[in-house]
This record gives structure tokens, sequence and C-alpha cells, in this order.
């Protein structure tokens, strides 16, 4: 894998781009030698964050950690993307583009795994009313979800509203 480290607030040492080298190069083992990891590190007041990003073809894993501690962060990061990697490899395999992106051993072993995606366990259905999307919202936070499915009252169409960081909302709308 190749590296691109970035830093925002914070000079990038030698021991830090070893330290990244040798916890990513963990992940050596899932994805060929071309993949290229991007690694951004910043500091603000008490917080250190390290966000890290490996777009293989048809997909992006990443991973966004914050603590107090920069190798703290990076410990976090690097199990993180080694568990989305192992929950979704049928998924980051089943399109035949992805599989430049890694490694043989890693596509090999995905015959073993096959039934380790998860099923639909449960099927919900739900009458639909036309309402607003402040009133979308309210239902949203009464039901205690992080999105809710509406049909927008102004515009007759299905909608989408859901819950951001920072406790704001967003909105999903078809495109016309």
């Amino acid at each position: 894998m190749k590296y691109k480290i970035t830093g925002r607030n914070i000079d990038i040492t030698e021991g830090l781009r070893n330290a990244i080298e040798e916890k990513l190069g963990k992940l050596d083992k899932f994805f060929a030698s071309d993949v290229e990891v991007q690694v951004k590190m910043s500091v603000e007041k008490n917080s250190q964050k390290i966000e890290v990003t490996i777009p293989v073809k048809g997909h992006i894993i990443r991973s966004e950690q914050t603590s107090s501690d920069m190798y703290a962060s990076l410990d976090a990061a690097q199990q993180v993307i080694e568990r989305q990697i192992r929950k979704y490899k049928s998924k980051l395999l089943g399109k035949k583009q992805s599989l430049p992106s890694f490694t043989s051993s890693f596509v090999d072993d995905s015959a073993k795994d096959e039934g380790e995606r998860g099923a639909v366990v449960k099927n919900k259905m739900f009458g639909i009313k036309p309402m607003d999307v402040e009133e979308a919202c309210t239902q949203m936070d009464l039901l205690g979800h992080n999105f809710f499915v509406f049909v927008n009252a102004q515009t007759n169409e299905t909608n989408v509203v859901y819950q951001r960081r920072g406790n704001s909302y967003g909105l999903l709308e078809p495109e016309a």
C-alpha cells in the first residue's frame, strides 16, 4: 500500500509516520500493493483526529476517529477499517471490477465467509401519510429513529429526513 499523509495544525514526525505505516500496514493482507491510503491528521485544542480513507474501485473504506492521543486515534481507526472490511467482505468483492484492489488471498478466503453477511431479519410495513418536513422530523424524534420516510405534503414525493451529527437534520428528495 502507498500512503499519502497530511496534517493540519500538526507536524508529521518520522515517529508518527512510522506508527501510521506500522498500524495500517496490518491491512496489507487485504489490499493490493498499488492501493493508496489517504491519512489526514488534525489537532484542535485537546482533540486529536485522524481520518483514514482507502478508495477501492467502486467503494470507499473510511474511518474517522478522535481522542486525546493521536496514537489512540490511529489504533481505533485501524480497528474500525479492519472490522468494516471483514463485515462487508462479500459486498466489497461482489463486483468484479473491485477485485484488482484486493489481494488474491483475501479474495480466495471469501468463499469461506459467504454466509457472514447478515440477511434481512425483519420486514416492517407502515402507512405513509403526507406531512411537512418539520412534522417528519418531530415524528422521527418521537420514534427514536435516525431516519424517517414520509410523503412531502408540498411536493407529493417520497422523502427521507435523517439525523446528522451535531443534532441537525438532513432531507433526501428525489431528483426531478
